[in-house]
């Protein structure tokens, strides 16, 4: 964080100050809320959480090094006490926000938010130092707490932005204001709690509503609800996609025969060729999303094509391939799925698996309230329509809604089979796998089908395991 004194991060946040000897003294190292994350300088947020009170580790994380405690109570060490320690940790970070003189760009969307913005900030650091969120801590306490990690050589500053309902992104808006603002698609992930696509739409739009007129709004041209948001910013639009009307788009897309996208790609400063380190063709609207906002922030259609040419995966789990010593190839993409995901990784697994036995051994999608049988019915369809070798589908109901959609489809689909759980999966796996073999790992986060993943990855170590 910018160095900051705790009489000034306390006037702030409208806190008092308890036990603090030298109100002079400056937090220069990070925000946290992780005690295991304290360094010298550093400022802790205490928590009240289901398990853990942040506060009963205030001892510890002075004695590790932490200046002060932003807390909502006094705890016998320095501390800042405040009512609303959320409140106070959004206060925080739009004061940091406002003082810095860098780029803020913000993005949100049903699907793809992560990996697009891995690919934002390996293309924009190319330019300039570039600070972006880790992983996927997109909420109201991850935000801030990203946006905080700026220093004074921070030029461009990548936020993702999560929602589970109407408003939620409007807060996060105000508390880190973005100049540039991306919406990906409007899609199914969460439409049991939002009621439906255009409650969905409704949402992620408020990302574009706040923008100033000189800030621009990327808009994917592909999709009908994300381009309707035109009309909801008073900001200069960019459209990106594939449709001719595309501002930034991509021409005679193809993959390659190791599953990795390649395009030209056409911005309205030049055009240049892309071939990606990822794999599946849903990367595409990704790296033009990517392009974009690159191309908002005065880099050319090379420096682009370049950057996007050698970005990989930062945030793990994600369409994660590694290859065995014994040749099978282990696709870990368990870290969450909706059905738009689904289908871009059963398409990837098809493309990856030609001349090859391909598995997908396939979970639940949460949260799809009403949609989740028909929509469970019609991935396990198309993993018979695209010639998977073999579904695997773990778990209960809507795993037996995946295994019925595939062996309704036709004869392909005998080779379907449901499981209790992933040690059940994994038994049947290390029993049948091959050399040579493609598999396919996925599911919504809460079912925790990377164990099946890691496990096959750990009966492959005693050689020499190479990540692509």
């Amino acid at each position: 964080m910018i160095a900051l004194s705790l009489a000034e991060i306390a006037a702030v946040v409208g806190g008092q100050t308890y036990d603090i000897p030298d109100p002079a003294v400056q937090v220069t190292g990070p925000v946290v809320r992780d005690s295991r994350e304290v360094e010298p300088g550093s400022l802790f947020v205490a928590f009240v959480g289901e398990h853990a009170d942040g506060h009963d580790f205030a001892e510890a994380v002075v004695g590790a090094g932490a200046v002060a405690l932003l807390a909502s109570r006094p705890v016998g060490v320095p501390a800042i006490v405040v009512d609303d320690v959320q409140a106070a940790l959004g206060a925080l970070a739009r004061h940091v926000v406002e003082r810095l003189g860098a780029t803020l760009v913000a993005l949100t969307g049903s699907a793809g938010k992560t990996s697009t913005k891995d690919l934002i900030a390996q293309v924009l650091r190319t330019k300039a130092p570039t600070v972006f969120t880790p992983g996927s801590l997109n909420n109201e306490i991850g935000l801030p707490l990203t946006a905080l990690s700026a220093t004074e050589e921070t030029r461009f500053l990548v936020l993702e932005m999560g929602a589970r309902g109407i408003g939620h992104i409007r807060y996060l808006t105000g508390l880190t204001p973005p100049k540039i603002g991306l919406v990906l698609n409007v899609g199914s992930a969460h439409i049991g709690e939002f009621g439906g696509r255009e409650q969905i739409a409704q949402a992620k739009g408020e990302m574009v509503e706040g923008l100033p007129e000189e800030g621009a709004a990327i808009l994917n041209a592909d999709d009908p609800l994300v381009r309707a948001m035109a009309s909801r910013t008073k900001a200069r639009v960019i459209l990106f996609g594939e449709s001719d009307e595309a501002d930034v788009r991509a021409e005679n897309v193809h993959l390659t025969e190791n599953g990795q996208p390649a395009f030209s790609l056409r911005t309205p400063s030049g055009c240049s060729d892309v071939t990606m380190r990822l794999y599946g063709e849903h990367h595409v609207s990704n790296a033009l999303a990517a392009a974009a906002v690159a191309h908002e922030l005065g880099m050319s259609a090379d420096e682009i094509a370049r950057a996007l040419s050698e970005a990989g995966s930062l945030s793990r789990w994600r369409m994660e391939v590694t290859e065995r010593p014994d040749g099978v190839t282990v696709v870990n993409d368990a870290y969450n799925a909706n059905p738009e995901s689904m289908r871009a990784a059963l398409r990837a697994l098809a493309s990856m698996g030609k001349g090859r036995r391909t598995w997908a051994v396939l979970g639940q999608m949460a949260e799809l309230g009403d949609e989740a049988l028909a929509e469970h019915d019609a991935v396990g369809r198309l993993a018979v329509r695209l010639n998977v070798g073999k579904l695997v589908a773990v778990g209960g109901r809507e795993a037996s809604w995946l295994q019925l959609g595939a062996y309704n489809e036709g004869s392909w689909g005998e080779e379907s089979v449901h499981v209790s759980d992933a040690q059940a999966a994994v038994d049947l796996l290390r029993s049948e796998l091959r050399p040579g073999d493609v598999v396919l790992v996925k599911a919504s986060r809460s079912v925790g089908l990377e164990r099946v993943a890691l496990a096959l990855l750990s009966d492959g170590a005693e050689g020499e395991v190479s990540a692509r």
